[in-house]
């Protein structure tokens, strides 16, 4: 006996081939969607969309509905860029924050495919959504992090103002705009006078509040903010003034020791009235191609040296070439 088999069309196998497709599409997390270019409208999307957004699928109608759910800050220049690659007929991809129903947000990666017809011609958009929101949180706080540890390389550990880091790239940055723009630049080199004998005295502990103390009240004598106190080194200190003459350089100095003096440092083996006090060189330079940068720190070095040697407490000051 012959058993007949049921006759099977091919077009129930492109119907269960669709029914498997969209299954195994509905069961992943990325979420599945189509438009159609002509009439700009969604002829699919997944329903996990509800789960993610809250917003069910018979909602989005066209892209304008894409871009309306997608936050402010991140629409004008998502939906221009999007529009401009499915035009040119060119796949991409672009990262937003997706509005949720309950005025939430959910950061989404849209990647897109363009559909072409046999004539080249853009047919339809096909994508999926992936929810990344995690990895921007995880990626938000690396990026934390790694400001904060910029922070600290050019933070001073002890004092927290800047650090010699901070100074030689806030230094070369203003050399060069000076040098472009034809304006002087001032740099003050500070030294706390007898300091090996405070530490002697004292001990550490008290001279690296000492130090800390100083630092605090340079940071008081300055009034720009592009103004720059930092820690040279040791019991150093540098102040960078951008735009700033020999005049007022001479002024900022001046500032500093009576700052300092006000503080009244206890130094019982000092000989200035047994205070604290600072040696300070002052050099004011307009840059130019034959001067290197280099060569100004050392003739305001030159100039800390003559006031220490010529018996602290003291300003010596120089100008360079303009």
């Amino acid at each position: 006996m012959t058993t007949k088999r049921p006759h099977h069309s091919d077009a129930d196998d492109l119907n269960s081939d669709s029914a498997v497709y969209r299954t195994l599409l509905e069961s992943t997390r990325a979420i599945p969607w189509k438009i159609d270019w002509a009439t700009k409208r969604f002829s699919y999307i997944g329903p996990q969309i509800e789960a993610l957004l809250g917003w069910s699928a018979e909602s989005w109608g066209g892209v304008e509905d894409w871009a309306m759910r997608m936050h402010p800050e991140d629409r004008d220049d998502v939906v221009n860029f999007c529009v401009a690659q499915s035009q040119s007929g060119v796949d991409h991809e672009a990262d937003y924050r997706a509005l949720t129903k309950d005025n939430g947000y959910v950061w989404i990666r849209d990647v897109v495919h363009v559909v072409r017809n046999g004539q080249g011609e853009v047919e339809a958009l096909v994508g999926f959504m992936f929810d990344i929101t995690e990895r921007k949180k995880t990626e938000e706080k690396l990026l934390a992090l790694q400001k904060e540890l910029e922070a600290l390389s050019f933070q001073d550990g002890l004092t927290h103002i800047a650090n010699r880091r901070q100074f030689d790239a806030s230094f070369a940055r203003e050399w060069d705009t000076a040098r472009s723009q034809g304006e002087p630049l001032s740099v003050l080199l500070i030294d706390i006078d007898f300091f090996k004998q405070y530490n002697d005295l004292y001990g550490h502990i008290q001279g690296d509040r000492c130090i800390v103390d100083i630092a605090r009240t340079l940071s008081l004598a300055v009034d720009s903010p592009r103004d720059l106190v930092a820690r040279f080194g040791g019991e150093e200190f540098v102040i960078l003034l951008p735009q700033t003459d020999r005049t007022v350089a001479l002024k900022v100095a001046e500032r500093c020791q009576r700052l300092i003096r006000k503080q009244a440092i206890v130094h019982a083996h000092s000989p200035n009235d047994q205070c604290i006090t600072v040696s300070i060189g002052v050099g004011t330079v307009t840059p130019s191609e034959q001067l290197e940068a280099s060569d100004f720190i050392e003739a305001v070095d030159r100039q800390l040296y003559a006031a220490k040697k010529n018996g602290r407490n003291r300003i010596e000051a120089v100008q360079g070439p303009a």
